[in-house]
């Protein structure tokens, strides 16, 4: 398994369905719970453990998730209220290593709680028709509101799987 992108890089070559989006809605909508469970029994020296050589530590994935799905919800807010606004990317790396994401992660979990309540209502109202709506991102180009929801699941999976694969190799 390959520490930086444990399950893949994100793909999507299907069409984009009800049945499709319904389901990553779901992974969107049980990501809080599953972070949390990955966490919970992790003391403070693990949590300040990088992921991979070079890689954020797990106090810094999750503060980064907050960070990274805050960005998201709004980026399909402004797809939904405008004509494929352009939106304002932001610098991961610099972001990770301001102040607030080295506060203790509660404050973040606590935050993807009720982010993602707020985002999983907003999508579930989704129509088909909502679901082409775009944003137009500066490095990524055009992308519809649906294809973004998929990118937001794989998003998570992909930083669960950075936390469950190091805890699974360091046999935490």
């Amino acid at each position: 398994m390959e520490e930086k992108y444990p399950i893949g890089k994100f793909q999507f070559d299907g069409e984009l369905t009800d049945r499709v989006t319904t389901d990553w809605i779901q992974e969107v909508e049980e990501l809080p719970n599953l972070l949390r469970l990955s966490v919970e029994k992790l003391n403070q020296e693990q949590l300040d453990t990088p992921y991979r050589s070079g890689g954020w530590t797990i106090r810094q994935v999750v503060h980064h998730l907050a960070d990274s799905h805050m960005n998201a919800y709004i980026r399909i807010k402004l797809a939904l209220s405008e004509e494929n606004p352009t939106i304002k990317t932001y610098d991961e790396e610099k972001w990770a290593e301001l102040p607030d994401s080295k506060l203790p992660i509660e404050v973040s979990l606590l935050m993807l709680d009720a982010l993602h309540q707020r985002w999983v209502t907003l999508l579930r109202s989704l129509s088909h028709a909502d679901m082409k709506k775009t944003f137009f991102h500066p490095d990524l180009g055009e992308l519809s509101v649906g294809i973004n929801i998929g990118i937001y699941a794989w998003h998570g999976k992909h930083h669960l799987a950075h936390i469950t694969s190091l805890c699974s190799r360091q046999g935490w």
